[in-house]
Order: structure tokens, then sequence, then C-alpha cells
């Protein structure tokens, strides 16, 4: 019924209600106010004998050090029904929640991609999640003095800790695997339990990346020489392209939550999600921005006639691994035929203005089949002002309506920051300002 409202007070009364387990007193204190559906009161009161708490509640609890008579973010309530009728309140991680049981204010999860405390701060209140990965952590924080004020912070580990300290527990923190090739499964077991003991079980999140034809013996080439592999991405053995599947699916089973990252194509969803990952990801940019160059070098050479124009292209599918190393001085027009065929299924043959968000649009309609609930799908790597703003009209579309739950938005905070204003807003600042300033 509309306006009619059931809480926990009203099933632990002293006297007409359940009676609390004893020693349950102080977890029970803390959901007193936590409003439950008629449905479920119904049940608690036809079926329950005693109310009390989970284990687990008194572990995140304890965790977090939250204050009396409060829940913490990142957590929803649930409740079981125990055979001899007693009612425990369990703590089950969900990043649509705010403390006290309180959805947040939209459906839609917005995440930074940062590993500089400083501006995480300004945002703490605001996000739900946060990515690292070793570029983030390294290049972008700890090794970059303008970010890394007075080379304060030496470690990794001295970063994440902090971070975690500035979120709280309301935040999923994703951190990646230094090295998924050449570690054994012991080694990278080791090394998410050193996440687990800075971030705990609950935030913690650990970035599993596709791998394709990457492997312990070749991955050196990255790092050497020209820097090519010498396969095409597409070239090699299925237990190197699905190490990172397997790899997820480790971690899972060892009780870890996984980001499975690299996700550029649409087609890689459907495998991916035999993972079991908590994330998966939608790659914007980079792949948008090389299928316009693709599309313009190939317009050049229709329209001209010009060779010039395919041998570019091939030079251009080189450097960007489209090709590999040894393709260089193959057949030309081959390369060109490959480039087609990308985008035509990228959409940019059929459509001039493709906006290059297929891959969202794709794995939204992929999950809302999945057999996996509480997968979500990370927006990423919209470097620029142009795509959120599409990103957000996209997800406002009827047919996503119902997976704005499930989407996490991610970005630089600075690239974040920019969508929070607009010219107009300076406008009435200083219409305002100026008024204010005037009248006194």
């Amino acid at each position: 019924m509309s306006g009619f409202h059931c809480t926990i007070a009203s099933l632990a009364g002293k006297e007409t209600g359940l009676p609390v387990l004893s020693g349950h007193e102080a977890g029970i204190e803390r959901i007193m106010n936590h409003e439950v559906p008629l449905e479920l009161y119904d049940q608690i009161t036809k079926y329950g004998k005693a109310l009390g708490v989970t284990e687990r509640f008194s572990q995140v609890i304890q965790s977090f050090r939250v204050p009396e008579k409060e829940t913490p973010s990142g957590f929803r309530v649930e409740y079981l029904l125990k055979a001899d009728g007693l009612v425990l309140a369990d703590l089950v991680r969900d990043i649509s929640y705010d403390k006290n049981g309180k959805k947040r204010p939209t459906k839609i999860i917005f995440s930074a991609d940062s590993a500089n405390p400083y501006e995480v701060e300004s945002m703490k209140n605001l996000i739900g999640s946060l990515t690292c990965n070793p570029a983030i952590i390294y290049n972008q924080f700890i090794n970059n003095p303008d970010a890394n004020v007075g080379g304060k912070y030496k470690t990794r580990d001295e970063v994440l800790a902090d971070i975690g300290d500035i979120l709280g527990p309301g935040c999923d923190i994703s951190v990646e695997l230094n090295d998924p090739f050449r570690s054994s499964e012991e080694e990278i077991l080791e090394e998410a339990a050193r996440f687990k003991e800075m971030l705990s079980e609950y935030r913690v999140v650990i970035k599993v990346p596709h791998t394709g034809p990457v492997n312990a013996q070749n991955v050196g080439e990255l790092m050497s020489g020209d820097k090519k592999l010498g396969r095409r991405y597409n070239q090699g053995n299925p237990e190197d392209f699905f190490r990172g599947h397997n790899l997820a699916l480790m971690l899972k089973e060892h009780g870890y939550r996984v980001n499975y990252t690299l996700m550029f194509e649409p087609y890689q969803t459907a495998m991916a999600l035999q993972a079991r990952p908590y994330f998966i990801n939608s790659f914007i940019m980079f792949r948008h921005s090389q299928s316009m160059q693709l599309a313009g070098l190939m317009k050049a050479y229709e329209e001209t006639g010009d060779p010039l124009f395919v041998e570019q292209l091939q030079h251009y599918m080189v450097e960007n691994d489209y090709l590999s190393a040894g393709e260089r001085t193959g057949d030309r027009f081959a390369a060109y035929t490959r480039a087609r065929e990308i985008l035509r299924y990228r959409g940019f043959l059929e459509d001039s203005m493709a906006d290059g968000l297929d891959g969202i649009r794709h794995n939204l309609r992929c999950l809302k089949q999945a057999n996996l609930p509480d997968t979500r799908l990370i927006v990423c790597n919209m470097q620029g002002e142009n795509y959120y703003p599409y990103i957000d009209r996209l997800l406002m579309e009827e047919e996503f309506l119902d997976m704005a739950d499930r989407v996490v938005i991610t970005a630089a905070p600075s690239l974040l920051m920019e969508f929070t204003s607009n010219p107009l807003v300076v406008q009435f600042h200083r219409r305002f300002m100026n008024a204010a300033n005037g009248a006194k």
C-alpha cells in the first residue's frame, strides 16, 4: 500500500514483537529503522520466532568500524529464515546501497579511474567504484611529481591503503594483476591475498585482462625492439587466448570478484561471461577513433584510386596491431579487405554517423539474457568531452531503462568533473554575483 511503511522496529517489540536473540541486541539496534516491504514483514511475523544477525553481519561491522546504530554503505540487508524459526539479518555486498539500507540516488553508479588520494577525496561521497592499474598508480601518480606532492607516496601499497581509508566501505576497488602472463596461479593468489588484506574481501575486485595471443614466451616482444608482436591478434594457441578466462574462473573459485577487462569488441562478451565476472567492460574511445581513421583512409582511396592510401592503411593497421609486424609488406589489398570487414562489423559502412557505442548496446543486451544477476557493465575509456553526453542519452533509451542498475560509468576525475558544468553555469554566476554585489 502506498504510504504504508514497515520497519524492523515494528517486528522487534518487547511485548508484541519477536524476541531478539541474546547477544544480538546491538546488531538488531543497527537496523531498527530499516524499512521492509509489507510482504516480507508478513512472512517474518508468520514464520519467525526470534531475530538475530549473521556472523558476516557482525564481521562487516567490525571490519569497517561502523558507528553505533548504523549499517555501512556498500551493503544491503537480507533476511535468512533458519529451520528453528530464527530470522537472521545479513549484510550482502551491493554498491547500489548507501548507508543504513538506503539506495543511492541513481541506479547508474559512477566510478573514478584514479590512484590519487588528493583527487579521490573530493568525490568520495559520489562514487561507488574505483579503478586502478599499474599505469594509473605509477605513471599518473607515484612517479608524477605534480600529483604526488612532495613524493609522499613511495609504494603501491601505501597508495591503496590511504585510498581505502578515504573511500570507506561503500566503494569497490578494482586492482590489476601485475603480470598475468608469467605469474603462476599460486603467485597470482598471493598477489590477490595482499590486495584483500589491504582493502578487505568486501571491497577488493581483481582486474584480469583478456590475454589474446600474448603469453609468457612472447610478452617480451612487447617490451623490446619495435615492441611488435610476431603474430596477429587473432593467431595463436587456445591456451593463450583462454588464459584470462581461466584465471578469472580460478579467482572466482577462491572467493574473489573479477573485473574482466580489455573488452573492445562486442563479440568478446558472451565468452567473457562464461568466466562469471563481477564486472565486464565496454572500451569506447580507442576503438572508435581507430575506426574513424580506418574509414578515412579507405574513403580516400575509394574517392581517388590512389594506392598510396592503401599503403598508409596497411601501415596504420600494423602500427595498431590489426595486422602483425610480418604483414607490413604483405598484400596491401588484403589489408584493405580486412579493414572493410572490421568496419562493416562496427557499423561504419552502413552508417556514416556511427557513434561507437554499439559495444555498450550489445553488452547490455548480453547481460539482460545472462544468468548472472550481479554482473555489471563498466563503461570506460571515454576520453574527451564528446562521449559521455551520448552515453548518458543512450542509457535513457527505453530499451535499456531496466538495465540502469547494471551500469557503472568510469573516467578520470578530471573528465567526470567536466560533465557537471556548462557555459551557462558561468553566465548565470556572472549575473547572480554582480547582482548580489550591487545589492550590498
